[in-house]
């Protein structure tokens, strides 16, 4: 359940930092490696940019399209094994790039070394509005790091919890029947509860800003939006922990988030789809 945590938690990391930009870019080098196993028990993955050199690690093909087309993993139509195989990228900045334009850059890796082909798609889905409960927002706001030198952006799960620092101070850790968050902007906190819910969420607060917070679920409620995680992470799960989504609610959620000012409300909102027509399973030659 941990390295699930994980996974999820990565396209809420790879989401904050990346914005589209027109024009071809390249990076300059890159070299793509399959990811080596991890660690019994753990998990790391991440994304560290230091000047002009980039190093993205253990982020699977469906990862690498999220954050360079800037969507979620409901957004994207692949095949199942986008989903597996993880690699490792280094690659080196051209001198006149800045990191906004990663996401293109990423377009263009994705393109050459795996082939990629894709096309974009309107389709409605139903879904939950992250939005401000009538009494106003309640959580506290932080004030924001402007420290833009060196980006880190880290994930790391044990058999107890899974921790994604977003860099600047911002990180979020997801254990103990609890998420706890620092430096959170409310698209953050929607694309980490899109993770556990049956519905995507959008944020729909306009409020600005970062902010620190604690939101306690009930143990089982706090499993069942795990295994119900897995399930939209594609992964296999035996009967036994499907039967936990049968009578599962999410009013425990609901209460830790009207005590910070916020609710979820089940809408309808059409979003951006990216069909996957062509993608290789491994890369071409560094």
């Amino acid at each position: 359940m941990s390295r699930l945590s994980t996974f999820c938690a990565i396209a809420c990391a790879c989401a904050a930092l990346w914005a589209e930009t027109p024009g071809p870019l390249r990076f300059e080098v890159a070299s793509v490696r399959p990811s080596p196993p991890p660690q019994p028990g753990q998990v790391s993955a991440g994304v560290h940019i230091d000047g002009a050199q980039v190093h993205l690690t253990y982020l699977s093909i469906k990862d690498l399209i999220r954050a360079a087309y800037k969507v979620k993993d409901y957004q994207i139509l692949a095949p199942d094994f986008t989903s597996s195989a993880r690699f490792d990228i280094s690659a080196k900045l051209p001198s006149a790039a800045t990191r906004d334009q990663l996401a293109e850059m990423l377009q263009s890796l994705l393109a050459d070394r795996f082939g990629l082909k894709v096309h974009r798609e309107s389709k409605e889905f139903p879904v939950y509005a992250l939005t401000v409960d009538k009494g106003g927002l309640k959580m506290a706001e932080s004030p924001a790091d402007t420290d833009t030198s060196t980006v880190n952006v880290t994930t790391h799960s044990t058999a107890q919890s899974t921790t994604v620092d977003l860099g600047k101070g911002a990180y979020f850790t997801i254990g103990d029947h609890s998420f706890e968050a620092h430096k959170l902007t409310m698209a953050n906190l929607a694309d980490m509860l899109a993770r556990f819910e049956d519905l995507p969420v959008i944020d729909q607060t306009e409020a600005k800003g970062v902010f620190d917070f604690t939101l306690d679920i009930k143990p089982q409620e706090f499993m069942a939006m795990k295994i119900r995680s897995a399930v939209i992470a594609g992964m296999s799960m035996p009967p036994e922990a499907l039967k936990l989504l049968d009578n599962a609610s999410d009013d425990s959620l609901q209460f830790a988030l009207t005590k910070e000012g916020l609710k979820l409300e089940r809408r309808k909102a059409p979003l951006d789809v990216i069909v996957v027509d062509h993608v290789e399973k491994a890369p071409t030659e560094n």
